[in-house]
């Protein structure tokens, strides 16, 4: 037997889930991982260190979020054969789409840089997804109330109010903390807390505009400033549907954490306003 250690470095990024420490196991594991049967290890908390007795063979181990989105937020390191003990760190990295996952520093796994991509990718297809069956479930609604103007609503949960219309609806989508959405638009908002990573508080707006287009990857984003606010715009286009969806992401900072509020618009399903996006961009409040 040899001692594998696992160190969670502190991040604001999804400090307030605990990730999920499985090990490569083709004889006894109970959960699949990327086609790998595994055994659950352990669990850590954002900042914790841990150390779990392994075997001497070689074996992949994966940190996930859940197993609901195991098979696109996850992270594994090829463990190699051997008897040395093995000491390994990492982080819970920004990135829309694969829902903030954990990922190992100096990672040099075979198929690694292969994998992250493919998480991705299917994050966003399961985020997109969503998008359209809400679009979907308020086409309906909104045939049923074709003579009738939407009005104004007021939607408040976890800690964040915006005013939006009655076409909207609350849906869950992981790992988002609140979702509304319509037949046109939705609006996905995301509250990551500082107060248990220091000196996170010390980033300006700015600083957090600039880390969601460095950790997301973005391409010919529009950055612009918005009440003195930063403002990001851009498209994505799902290669599998041929589908493109408009993104408008507003930044916010309270005083335990940072927000992404973002509304997502498919492209050709009705007019959208940008005036309008931005009225409820500005109606959002916090209860910190």
């Amino acid at each position: 037997m040899r001692n594998l250690t696992i160190k969670r470095i502190k991040s604001f990024v999804g400090c307030l889930m605990k990730m999920k420490l499985y090990i490569e196991d083709p004889v006894s594991g109970t959960v699949s991982i990327n086609n790998t049967l595994c055994s659950k290890l352990g669990e850590l908390k954002n900042g914790e260190e841990k150390t779990f007795q392994i075997g001497e063979q070689a074996a992949k181990v994966f940190v996930i979020a859940d197993k609901l989105t195991k098979d696109y937020c996850n992270e594994y390191y090829q463990l190699p054969e051997g008897q040395t003990d093995i000491a390994l760190s990492g982080q819970n990295r920004f990135n829309i789409a694969n829902g903030n996952a954990f990922r190992f520093e100096n990672n040099p796994s075979e198929g690694i840089a292969e994998s992250r991509k493919r998480g991705s990718r299917i994050g966003l297809a399961v985020l997109i997804a969503a998008i359209l069956i809400g679009m979907v479930a308020g086409f309906l609604f909104g045939r049923s109330q074709m003579n009738k103007s939407p009005k104004e609503k007021t939607f408040s949960s976890d800690g964040m109010t915006i005013t939006l219309t009655d076409a909207f609806r609350k849906i869950d989508v992981e790992p988002y903390t609140v979702v509304y959405d319509s037949q046109n638009v939705a609006m996905f908002a995301l509250k990551e807390p500082f107060t248990l990573a220091e000196g996170i508080d010390e980033l300006t707006l700015e600083d957090y505009a600039d880390l969601i287009i460095q950790a997301n990857d973005l391409q010919d984003v529009e950055k612009k400033t918005v009440d003195g606010q930063p403002c990001l715009e851009y498209d994505y286009t799902n290669s599998d549907t041929n589908q493109t969806f408009h993104y408008y992401i507003y930044p916010k900072k309270t005083g335990d954490a940072f927000w992404t509020v973002q509304f997502a618009a498919l492209k050709g399903s009705g007019e959208i306003d940008p005036q309008q996006i931005e009225a409820w961009a500005k109606s959002v409040t916090f209860d910190n």
